[in-house]
């Protein structure tokens, strides 16, 4: 069964890559060097969540989950 999941996708300037996470699965995290490479590895990271919850039991995510990504200005 295919399962959407909505990814939160930002740059870090610390470390140069784009850091991937998965607001449906906390603590599902991953990283790339590009936008590309960062959705493919959380395609991956994703899987292996989803399979570490079945082999222990615990509930599944239906998918998508709710998203809400937006940008505030602030002065410093």
């Amino acid at each position: 069964m295919e399962r959407k999941f909505s990814v939160v996708l930002s740059w870090d300037e610390e470390t140069q890559v784009y850091v991937v996470t998965v607001p449906a699965l906390p603590g599902c995290v991953t990283q790339g060097k590009n936008r590309e490479e960062a959705l493919e590895r959380a395609a991956e990271a994703i899987q292996v969540t989803l399979e570490g919850l079945a082999a222990t039991g615990q509930p599944i995510p239906h998918g998508a989950g709710e998203a809400f990504v937006s940008e505030v200005v602030v002065s410093a």
